[in-house]
């Protein structure tokens, strides 16, 4: 992240109702205490309206605000619904991103509205297994940047193989992660149950996902199945 981005966020998260620690801005932004208390110095010597000293906490002064943000109730709801299922089913980069994006339409919202936090809606942690979202992160990043995996795959049967992969969809069924891709061994689409996934590899090879090898093509292929 880059400062600028970073001193952007500091400011939007102290804009909330609460204080904020340096601890808390550390972990949500994923550096360390001291480049907090570092970077909320240069934000107060260049005129920012922080109250509050290390150790204690910090929020923007009262009367300094931030454009507020307006949305209806089943935005809110929509909104947390969303981040909360992120937050319990996903792997733990998407889970500090969702408690960011949380923080940051909390600090926005005009103050006569409620926490995002306090919407009337629950999103069950179904405690997927860490061996369950262990490739998530990996895959995609694989995704982002089309770029093929190898791993070591065991089916039901207990049958093994190793696959090269090209990752096109990640679905989550409510207790399992699933990787929607084109399979080079078998040379069509296939889906693969990530706790059954072994070892992973980010490959350099790229590939381009052309017409009847993209995702849309393998969600077709899934229905008429």
């Amino acid at each position: 992240m880059r400062r600028a981005d970073r001193l952007f966020r500091i400011v939007t998260l102290l804009g909330g109702a609460r204080v904020m620690t340096a601890r808390q801005l550390a972990e949500l932004l994923e550096v360390s205490e001291r480049t907090i208390y570092r970077d909320v110095a240069d934000l107060i010597g260049s005129g920012t309206p922080i109250d509050g000293e290390a150790g204690v906490g910090y929020r923007l002064r009262r009367d300094y605000r931030l454009p507020p943000l307006h949305f209806s109730e089943d935005e809110l709801s929509a909104l947390a619904v969303g981040l909360r299922m992120v937050g319990g089913w996903a792997d733990p980069a998407l889970r500090r991103a969702a408690e960011l994006a949380l923080a940051r339409i909390d600090a926005v919202m005009p103050a006569a509205r409620r926490s995002l936090r306090d919407a009337p809606v629950v999103a069950p942690d179904f405690h997927v297994p860490p061996a369950m979202v262990a490739p998530l992160a990996m895959l995609r990043q694989a995704m982002a940047e089309t770029r093929k995996v190898r791993v070591d795959y065991v089916r039901a049967d207990g049958a093994a193989s190793q696959r090269v992969l090209w990752p096109l969809g990640l679905i989550f069924w409510g207790s399992s992660w699933t990787l929607g891709a084109w399979c080079e061994l078998r040379e069509d689409f296939r889906s693969f149950r990530l706790d059954r996934i072994g070892q992973a590899d980010l490959l350099p090879e790229r590939f381009d996902a052309t017409r009847g090898r993209r995702l849309q093509d393998y969600i077709d292929a899934v229905r008429c199945d």
